[in-house]
Order: structure tokens, then C-alpha cells, then sequence
């Protein structure tokens, strides 16, 4: 299966005297929520092309499997995707590893209704349709989470998968949904029209990691796939350095790459920032085993992870370490 050109930009090039195409990774979401912010970076500073990469595009995902289905039919098969998904995929078979983490908080994420609605807390939901992403996505783990919480089963609302989102944000406008999981930029850009009713935070707890980037084992085994992926984590991090270094410059940088309002995105970075939303790459296991708590409640998993078994710390930059 190939992933439709129509999503990612890709640019002919020409690399060592002979023809070679631009290649494309995937980000989940890219294009609505911000794990891309150090990727859009990276390819506007050159950080990519310092290490010998030509990326000039990436193809999004609506979460969950759908981002880990799109990085294995990449020509460069990496992907920044669900560590729930992705952690389901392995244990399904799929032959995917993890090599470096993303982001390690939920902070940015929560759930939304029409101005006016009677919802306003997670307590209010009983009953109600509830738009998450997609099955296995950072979201569907975050409900689950919270019901266990409460003391509620699954059974006390329906959870309704409604895609990317802004696809959730248009069920809740339209009626689809009583409510449904948003971040940002769309909580600002919307305000006027929308009210919280619960934080992911408040709910689930705040250390818990949302994203890792993935392989498969066969183009980390290859000599040429080891070093481009040296070479990816090196570019992110200092995309993800950058950002931190000069968060008005990359939020302006994100807003030309997402067709967004720079002034938003400027307000939305410096929020992101503070919560250190962005990790170098490093494995934080305790935010992931946190994660792994919806796996557990869903009936996905039983037990600890292995974590030994799915990570590869081998191709992080040396000067990244794990997060215990």
C-alpha cells in the first residue's frame, strides 16, 4: 500500500550527481496539533539537510493505527505516532521498534462542548457521545483512563471515534457529539464558540507520554536505514532546541507550515514551552508505563511491558538520555 502523494509534499531532487526522490515521514496529526512543531523546523532552518536528508514533506495520520499503518508503507518508513497504537501494533506482530520518545505530557489536550451546553466536568458525561481520535490513539487511553478513575465501565458513556481534529470539532458544532477531545491551535481559534469540560490533566494525570517515533526492524537492521534514522533524531532534536531557544521564530515557522495565525500560534508556544511540551527524544519510561495503564483497562495487555523488547535507544544523539 502507498501513501497518497496527494498528502505529502514531495519535491524531486537531485543528491550526488544522480536523480533521487525526496523522502516524506509521518507525524500524527501534522498540520493541526503541534508534535510536528520540531519537524516544520527542522526542514525551514536546514537541520535536515545538514545531516544529509532530503525531507521535504510529511504525511499526517488521524491517530491511533492509522498514523502506524502510514509509517509502515512510507519509502522512509519513520513516523512520530501513538505509543498506545504503536505498543498494539508490536504485540499484534508488527515488525516496528521504537527509537526515540516525543512527548511526554497531556496538557494540551481536552475536551470541548458548545458554548452553553449543561456539560462542564467529566461527571457530567454519563450518558452522553464522546469524540475521541481513533481506537489506541493518546486520546481513546486518556477516557479510559478516567473512567477507571471514577470507578465508571466503559459502559457509561458511548465512545465515539470521530477522526482528526477537526473532525472532532466539527461533530461537537454540528451535534454528532456532546462532546469531544481538541487542542491546540483549535481551543483558541474557537473559544468564542466552544467551552471546556474537562482537562486530559485534570482527569488522567499530566506525565504521560503521547507520541514515540517508530521504524520497522528491517530499515533499522539495513546499514543505510541505521544511519538515516542517526540523522532524523539528530535533526529533531535540534528542531526540538530551537524551538526552545527561539519560540517566537518557531511559532511563526509552524503557522507558514500549517497555514495558521502566527500571532495564535506565538501565545499557543509560550504556553508549550512552560508545560515543556517538546522532549529531545529521550524514553520516559514512567510516563510510558502510565500510558500503558488504557492498554490494561481496554484488555489490550496484560502485565508490565517489556520495554527492552520494543525500544532501541542505539540511534538517539549521544547527548540524549532516557527519562527515568
Amino acid at each position: 500500500m502507498r501513501i497518497a502523494r496527494g498528502i505529502a509534499i514531495v519535491i524531486a531532487t537531485l543528491f550526488a550527481g544522480t536523480a533521487a526522490r525526496a523522502d516524506s515521514v509521518v507525524v500524527t496529526h501534522w498540520g493541526s496539533a503541534f508534535y510536528g512543531a520540531p519537524y516544520a523546523v527542522a526542514m525551514a532552518k536546514g537541520f535536515f539537510k545538514q545531516q544529509g536528508l532530503d525531507i521535504s514533506g510529511i504525511t499526517s495520520g488521524a491517530g491511533g493505527g492509522t498514523s502506524v499503518r502510514n509509517t509502515l508503507a512510507g519509502d522512509l518508513p519513520f513516523g512520530e505516532v501513538a505509543i498506545a497504537a504503536s505498543v498494539q501494533a508490536i504485540n499484534h506482530g508488527e515488525p516496528l521498534v521504537m527509537v526515540a520518545g516525543g512527548t511526554d505530557t497531556v496538557g494540551d489536550i481536552l475536551w470541548i462542548a458548545k458554548k452553553g451546553s449543561p456539560l462542564h466536568a467529566f461527571t457530567d458525561l454519563k450518558g452522553k457521545r464522546v469524540g475521541f481520535t481513533a481506537p489506541g490513539s493518546v486520546t481513546n487511553m486518556v477516557l479510559l483512563m478516567a473512567l477507571q478513575n471514577h470507578h465508571w465501565d466503559r459502559t457509561a458513556f458511548q465512545m465515539v471515534p470521530a477522526g482528526d481534529i477537526g473532525a472532532n470539532l466539527t461533530a461537537v458544532l454540528n451535534g454528532a457529539v456532546d462532546t469531544a477531545m481538541t487542542g491546540e491551535p483549535i481551543w483558541s481559534e474557537n473559544e468564542d464558540k466552544l467551552q471546556p469540560v474537562f482537562w486530559a490533566k485534570d482527569e488522567a494525570g499530566d506525565r504521560i507520554t503521547q507520541n514515540v517515533c517508530i521504524t520497522t526492524r528491517e530499515f533499522a537492521a539495513s546499514k543505510e536505514g541505521a544511519a538515516k534514522l542517526r540523522a532524523l533524531l539528530i535533526a529533531r532534536r535540534d528542531g526540538v532546541r530551537y524551538v526552545y531557544a527561539h519560540p517566537d521564530e518557531a511559532a511563526d515557522i509552524t503557522a507558514k507550515a500549517f497555514t495558521g495565525d502566527a500571532t495564535l500560534y506565538r501565545k499557543v508556544f509560550q504556553h508549550f514551552v512552560a508545560l515543556h511540551y517538546w522532549d529531545e527524544g529521550s524514553f520516559d519510561y514512567q510516563g510510558m508505563n502510565r500510558m500503558m495503564e488504557g492498554l490494561r483497562i481496554l484488555g489490550q495487555m496484560s502485565g508490565d511491558v517489556d520495554w527492552a523488547k520494543m525500544v532501541d535507544t542505539s540511534f538517539l544523539p549521544s547527548d540524549v538520555k532516557p527519562n527515568m
